[in-house]
């Protein structure tokens, strides 16, 4: 069973422990099995590439590395503080995401049903 993960893809996260520690980024993916977030230029790590195929081009490349998702704290696009997941339902039913500083709604959350 897969576990559930505070933050989602395009998300604004602020990384709380580590090299990073400070760093702001954008969350490019996420999995739940392994609690596992991928942030854009956050842990930065080195891989040689060797050219397979013709007109591949062989290297080094530096790429992102999977963060642990309780590394990690979510920012709110209002009020631009690092802030912990509220989850409310609205009175028509709807289930949101809130800010629990400034108590703006971030998104809302849709079930597997609706999708």
């Amino acid at each position: 069973m897969a576990n559930k993960v505070h933050v989602k893809k395009e998300d604004t996260v602020l990384v709380l422990s580590g090299k990073d520690k400070g760093k702001k980024g954008k969350v490019l993916s996420v999995n739940p099995s392994t609690n596992q977030v991928l942030v854009e230029g956050v842990n930065m790590s080195t891989k040689h590439k060797k050219p397979r195929g013709r007109y591949q081009q062989g290297g080094i490349i530096h790429q992102e590395s999977a963060v642990n998702g309780s590394n990690v704290m979510l920012v709110c696009d209002k009020c631009g503080k690092p802030t912990k997941v509220a989850k409310k339902i609205l009175d028509n039913g709807q289930k949101v995401r809130s800010c629990k500083h400034c108590n703006e709604i971030i998104d809302v959350i849709l079930d597997k049903k609706e999708v």
